[in-house]
């Protein structure tokens, strides 16, 4: 089986198919610029002392300084952590921002620590990383199982290090430390603002479409709720607990009241329903908001969505694309539909060091004009390539990272001035 990462290079194999790039391009995208892995040594409440692995990865900067977040989860490694500062290369520049990827996480359980084991452990991973991490080279922000206080957090600890208050080192932060209004929602208000913005260009509406959203935290949330309001009909929901389904709608006020007082959507009301079960029903929309490769070549031939909005990273697995693209099946890349999070932290990084902070009515208008212009990019590329929007959206990335390399000089320049 492939790694993750195998499977992410594919996808660039299959742009090249269309473009050419400069081979230094090509080379540099064939690894990460730099990997870190750290010992993350946590004393526990009880006196025990534990060592996790950590990890931070910066994969290219020809951008810009890397982007992107920590996560805590057991299953956290070196080959996940690079593939997904790649995805985050390719997600900044679909997006036209000025930063390269990077990503970071500690392969660790949080549900298993209390909150001072948490605080302790999130302060120790940086100070392993601290020399690796700035504002002008790699910007971590939340991702899986972390959040703006874990982020506070973390931007604490940093500015002990430091002896200096930096809080451009970090995004996703608390508004009181600094952060944006908006980047709580932004992952599920970008991915609301591309499919709508597909959906306008295939002139369909939402009353009458269906949808199902795999994974229930803060994106799969304000992504069912906005499509709820805009009249979308949401008929399933799932967590890792398992998943509740209602053919005439659910009430998606009560599932997030059930998942964030309960701790699972299972205890609202609905018919009950397996993770695998919602992947393969009949919706008009699936979203697959939780992790990596859910949907892989076993699958894939089951699915009957006719369009997945990706707002998880890497949801579908590389060897499940020609599948879905043979069946008809539209995907909402993820490194354009999720791409709502890294756009308001870039806006919270811009913010953070003009010292100028913006109100929540001037966030959400600059996040819907980046969303739907981007969108509106890549399906015109599609149309234009006669390619899918996965192609489409890794041709525009490497066009754009290809252009600035060449800016700098690459072995064709040199070649000619040689001759």
């Amino acid at each position: 089986m492939p790694s993750l990462f195998d499977g992410a290079s594919a996808r660039i194999e299959a742009a090249l198919e269309h473009i050419e790039i400069s081979e230094d391009v090509a080379q540099r995208l064939a690894q990460p610029d730099s990997a870190l892995k750290v010992s993350v040594p946590l004393r526990r409440d009880d006196g025990r002392l534990t060592v996790y692995s950590g990890y931070r990865v910066r994969y290219d900067s020809t951008l810009g300084p890397a982007k992107g977040g920590i996560r805590f989860h057991p299953d956290v490694n070196a080959d996940e952590v690079s593939t997904l500062a790649f995805w985050m290369t390719m997600k900044c520049a679909v997006m036209g921002l000025p930063f390269g990827g990077g990503k970071g996480g500690v392969a660790v359980d949080p549900k298993e620590l209390s909150p001072a084991e948490l605080e302790r452990l999130s302060r120790t991973y940086i100070d392993a990383i601290a020399d690796f991490i700035g504002p002008d080279s790699d910007i971590p922000a939340p991702d899986v199982n972390t959040n703006p206080r874990v982020m506070g957090w973390m931007a604490d600890q940093y500015r002990i290090i430091r002896r200096a208050h930096t809080p451009a080192v970090i995004t996703g932060k608390p508004i009181e430390m600094g952060g944006s209004a908006g980047r709580t929602t932004a992952t599920g208000d970008g991915a609301f603002h591309a499919l709508a913005t597909m959906m306008e260009r295939w002139e369909r509406q939402a009353d009458g479409t269906t949808v199902a959203v795999q994974g229930f935290g803060n994106a799969g949330q304000r992504f069912a709720k906005l499509c709820a309001n805009a009249g979308y009909t949401v008929v399933a929901v799932s967590d890792s607990s398992g998943g509740i389904h209602n053919a005439e709608g659910l009430d998606i006020e009560s599932l997030i009241e059930a998942k964030n007082d309960k701790g699972s959507v299972t205890e609202a009301e609905g018919e009950a329903l397996s993770n695998a079960d919602l992947i393969t029903m009949e919706v008009d929309v699936l979203a697959p908001a939780a992790l990596e490769s859910v949907i892989t070549a076993d699958n894939a031939e089951d699915v009957s969505a006719g369009v997945i909005v990706e707002i998880a990273n890497g949801p579908i697995a590389s060897e499940a694309d020609a599948t879905l693209i043979d069946n008809g099946v539209a995907v909402l890349p993820d490194i354009l539909a999720n791409a709502g999070g890294v756009t308001v932290s870039y806006f919270e990084w811009v913010q953070n060091r003009q010292a100028w902070y913006w109100d929540a009515e001037t966030v959400a208008r600059r996040l819907e004009d980046r969303m739907v212009g981007a969108t509106r990019a890549l399906a015109d590329r599609a149309k234009d390539e006669h390619v899918d929007l996965r192609t489409a959206a890794y041709i525009m990335a490497l066009e754009k990272i290809d252009r600035a390399a060449a800016a700098v000089g690459t072995t064709e320049f040199f070649r000619a001035r040689q001759g």
